[in-house]
């Protein structure tokens, strides 16, 4: 139950801060590209690579309090920094192949997935 609550919290924090990030970037920089989102996606990758070093080099926090900061506040924040660590993974244990793979089936099938959804509930809706 610890873990289920770290997790949440950490979660509505960084739900919060998307979209305080968000609308901060928005309302700086305009809303006719996605400078939000890619904002957020870059800061959640920047600080995930991060604390993954210093939970290897400095610190060794609880496993409640890694899912707190890990699951909850990034996974919140941004779900980026989790496919980034995939494909970092993939590249530091040499499999390149895999890793952009993994990069260009993962954007394009996401993106295809997306459309398809909004296809398919704007037959249903209209």
């Amino acid at each position: 139950m610890n873990m289920i609550l770290s997790i949440a919290a950490g979660g509505a924090i960084g739900a919060v801060g998307r979209y305080l990030t968000m609308a901060g970037i928005g309302h700086w920089i305009g809303h006719g590209f996605p400078y939000g989102t890619l904002v957020v996606n870059i800061i959640g990758s920047l600080v995930l690579g991060s604390l993954i070093e210093i939970f290897a080099l400095t610190w060794s926090p609880s496993q409640e309090l890694r899912a707190f900061f890990v699951v909850g506040v990034l996974g919140a924040f941004t779900t980026f920094s989790a496919f980034s660590l995939d494909v970092v993974a993939l590249i530091e244990r040499g499999e390149f192949l895999p890793a952009a793979s993994y990069i260009i089936v993962s954007v394009v099938l996401s993106v295809a997935a997306l459309f398809l959804g909004m296809m398919i509930f704007r037959q249903i809706l209209a």
